[in-house]
């Protein structure tokens, strides 16, 4: 399997929602996805499987007001007969930032689960680190569970490190947030460092 990272695009999203409702069955409200595709400060990337295609959802009916239109103007391209939509690559997985300031605040990273443990997790921390370098950012930051032990082992070996606490973060079970961020990402210790992981985890995706 071959993965490839992009940014997010609107024809994405009924997968994105797909998979964050999988990875994130509590979370409320849900994430407007859409709505992200417009903030100016959101910035989101996919990971596709490129040996995979899926077709796309089933087109809506067009509406009375524009079956009636189409028979009283014969001629308007609204008769024409649309283009079947092409397969859709697969989407594994996406991840998001908030720039706010200087300051790249994680969002979400989330992985299907067939596709846990297979380096895509890894692949999408590290475009975001990219993805934040692009952005001038200074250092990225995030809430995590205080229960998502997983979570918190793969985020310190990416330099995170745990600053702070807030209580009764999440609405779902008021579970604690812990607070982790990284030093100045433009440090050359950082640097070195994902440099380090990149090319671990391109001998791991190679091996694989």
């Amino acid at each position: 399997m071959t993965c490839s990272i992009r940014p997010l695009a609107k024809e994405d999203l009924d997968q994105v929602n797909a998979i964050d409702h999988e990875a994130f069955p509590t979370q409320w409200p849900p994430p407007n996805y859409r709505q992200e595709l417009q903030n100016k400060i959101a910035h989101y990337l996919v990971a596709t499987d490129d040996s995979r295609m899926i077709d796309p959802p089933p087109q809506k009916p067009r509406n009375t007001l524009l079956k009636l239109i189409g028979r009283l103007m014969p001629w308007s391209q609204l008769n024409a007969t649309p283009r079947a939509p092409s397969p859709r690559p697969y989407i594994v997985g996406f991840s998001g930032i908030w720039m706010m300031a200087d300051e790249a605040h994680i969002t979400n990273i989330a992985v299907r689960q067939p596709y846990q443990g297979k380096g895509i997790g890894g692949m999408l921390l590290i475009a975001t680190i990219d993805m934040a370098w692009e952005l001038k950012a200074s250092l990225l930051t995030l809430e995590v569970r205080a229960s998502n032990l997983t979570a918190q082992q793969l985020y310190s070996r990416y330099g995170f490190k745990q600053t702070g606490l807030r209580r009764g973060y999440y609405l779902d079970n008021r579970e604690d947030a812990v607070i982790m961020s990284t030093e100045s990402i433009s440090s050359p210790e950082f640097r070195e460092l994902v440099r380090d992981l990149r090319a671990t985890l391109a001998a791991k995706l190679n091996q694989a």
